[in-house]
């Protein structure tokens, strides 16, 4: 994103007060084993390393790393598309059930990083948005079909494109059906895995304006993943760095750009190139 469209980015609001725990990561890992041919032992490859963390309720944590790094694989476990190998998670202070997805879809649901492929090719806008509240149950044909029409109003779809197809949609449209189909359960959390990192550049800034005004709305708490620093910088309140499938630095927002403590984060903020001109490459820093 360059200096002009994050110019357009509304900062975030101050750093979050930290008070009721909306979800909270105990000791969480998770492991793959890994076979070596029948003469070898097996192998594992540690994914997400007992990690604990807490969320508090309204506020936006950034999770940042490089590739890799098991930042995707923790989401996952969240959303409870995948079990850890140990240690659990706590929503509103009680363990969550891996047993009870569809109870936990009403609570935690997630943004994915490309809108086109999480997004039923063969359903309208429409259809895409109120299937979630077909499968919980939730009002009759008219009932459902109202709420469709609020919340894609809502994340600004026009009414012409709600009996069109994904691919009649724009990238940044089809990242605002996303975002209408995360939010007509009207959920607690949202996990936002790379959310704007596969659109242009020139709508970036407007999806990011979206999120932080629903947050606003729905009194909503984030946990944004996301490569890119300077996004992060703008829109989060806390940063957790990860590692190697470890989170090695938690820190305010301006405490994590502005005094670094852990080299790997050091590292991190050095690699990234700077909009600036006449800055050039940037150098590593020693780790």
């Amino acid at each position: 994103m360059n200096m002009d469209d994050m110019e357009k980015l509304r900062l975030a609001p101050p750093e979050a007060p930290q008070g009721d725990i909306a979800l909270e990561l105990c000791t969480l890992s998770k492991v793959y084993r890994l076979k070596r041919g029948m003469f070898r032992e097996p192998g594992e490859i540690r994914a997400v390393n007992d990690v604990s963390l807490r969320l508090y309720r309204g506020e936006t944590l950034g999770l940042v790393g490089e590739s890799g790094c098991g930042k995707s694989t923790l989401a996952k476990m969240l959303l409870g598309l995948l079990e850890p190998s140990s240690g659990n998670v706590l929503f509103n202070g009680r363990e969550v059930d891996p047993g009870q997805r569809k109870e936990h879809a009403r609570h935690i649901q997630p943004i994915f990083q490309d809108p086109y492929s999480s997004l039923n090719p063969r359903k309208t806008v429409a259809e895409i948005v109120g299937l979630p509240l077909q499968i919980h149950r939730i009002g009759n044909a008219a009932e459902r079909d109202r709420m469709v029409r609020q919340i894609l109003d809502l994340v600004g779809m026009p009414e012409r494109t709600y009996g069109q197809y994904p691919n009649q949609l724009s990238g940044g449209q089809r990242q605002r059906v996303a975002i209408a189909r995360a939010l007509i359960l009207r959920p607690d959390v949202l996990i936002c895995d790379e959310p704007t990192s596969a659109l242009d550049v020139s709508v970036q800034a407007q999806i990011l304006n979206l999120l932080l005004d629903l947050k606003a709305e729905f009194g909503l708490t984030y946990l944004f993943i996301s490569h890119d620093l300077g996004v992060v910088e703008h829109l989060v309140d806390r940063v957790a760095v990860m590692n190697k499938g470890s989170i090695v630095e938690l820190q305010s927002r301006e405490k994590i750009f502005s005094d670094p403590q852990h080299p790997y984060t050091r590292m991190l903020l050095a690699s990234a190139l700077t909009p600036e001109p006449g800055r050039g490459l940037p150098e590593l820093a020693a780790a």
